[in-house]
């Protein structure tokens, strides 16, 4: 079939004849399937301070440790000052009766006697003779085990247990001793315990000092960080400033970047604290703090609960001098800026 027997206009062309070869489709007539374009990626926003930077990690390395001497300095001095405190209630609540050695009988009478003078005391819960026993177990860091205390002039103790309501009268107490048995003495351990409270002080007040210098060398580390972080990008953000760009736009670049490497710096260092303490508060569980009845660093090095808030509250407060550091020296420097 030739071209020219093409049906005419507005009739269907005919059906194929079999044997004729296939017609191919004509080119002018085939019709493009249109495509819809791709949408284009939103760019990311780019931030003036570059993200990650030499400068950066070692600033990060800074607050990390900064942050570990701080959360340190809280949770000894917490853990401190909850030792000491325990220490002073179970003083304050016992007072001892000593009573010099001499012939065991007579000694014995006079250690009973005084126990039933400070039995009738108002104010005086109970009374306890220590036993030979106990007396070695105290004695035992010092002169060591497997001792013969009878071949050693100690003395007798009494350890009377108040009753917590004050109203004993130690000194009459003292006298009436003094009048019956004059070799007894009474202790109620006042001198010592204001020892203790010079000593907790002297901690607590150490523990500020470290915590304000190892701020102010935080803020020292952020202050030159920001300056060299404007100093590097010193062409962009002039260019923003002479655009129109607000100082607090700018200023909240620099302080989103260094809040970042606070919070970094920050949780590194008080986790790592947290590590030290927890590991602390495990050893006695396990069996490796040594004898209850002989503190040592190991059994009352535990913050507790405040100290491990004192930590968390420590790296916030890192976080957001960073942040706000640097905000503060960016609007400085923006200002001879001209």
């Amino acid at each position: 079939m030739s071209t020219n027997d093409a049906p005419p206009a507005g009739k269907p062309p005919a059906a194929a004849v079999p044997g004729d070869p296939p017609r191919a489709a004509p080119s002018s007539t085939a019709k493009a399937i249109p495509t819809k374009p791709r949408p284009e990626k939103a760019r990311q926003p780019t931030s003036i301070v570059p993200s990650s930077t030499i400068a950066g990690r070692a600033l990060v390395a800074v607050v990390a440790i900064m942050t570990f001497l701080a959360a340190i300095t809280i949770g000894t001095a917490v853990a401190v000052r909850g030792t000491a405190s325990q220490w002073r209630s179970d003083v304050t609540r016992e007072v001892t009766i000593q009573i010099r050695a001499g012939d065991k009988a007579s000694t014995d009478a006079q250690v009973q006697a005084a126990a039933d003078i400070a039995r009738k005391t108002p104010g005086i819960a109970d009374a306890h003779i220590l036993t030979g026993e106990e007396t070695a177990r105290l004695l035992e860091p010092w002169l060591g085990s497997g001792l013969d205390l009878n071949d050693l002039p100690v003395p007798r103790v009494v350890v009377l247990r108040l009753d917590g309501a004050g109203t004993a009268d130690l000194s009459r107490l003292k006298r009436t001793l003094t009048d019956k048995i004059p070799t007894a003495s009474l202790d109620d351990h006042r001198g010592w315990s204001r020892r203790l409270v010079a000593v907790t002080d002297a901690v607590m007040l150490i523990g500020v000092v470290m915590l304000v210098l190892v701020g102010l060398a935080t803020v020292l580390s952020v202050v030159f960080a920001t300056r060299a972080a404007v100093a590097t990008n010193r062409a962009v953000v002039e260019v923003l400033h002479f655009v129109g760009a607000r100082d607090g736009f700018i200023a909240a670049q620099f302080q989103r970047h260094f809040l970042k490497i606070g919070t970094q710096g920050g949780l590194i260092g008080g986790l790592g604290a947290a590590a030290v303490f927890g590991a602390i508060a495990a050893l006695p569980r396990l069996g490796l703090g040594g004898d209850p009845e002989l503190p040592t660093v190991v059994s009352w090095l535990n913050p507790g609960l405040w100290g491990f808030l004192g930590i968390a509250v420590a790296v916030a407060v890192v976080a957001l001098a960073t942040a706000l550091t640097s905000r503060v020296t960016v609007y400085r420097t923006l200002r001879t800026i001209t």
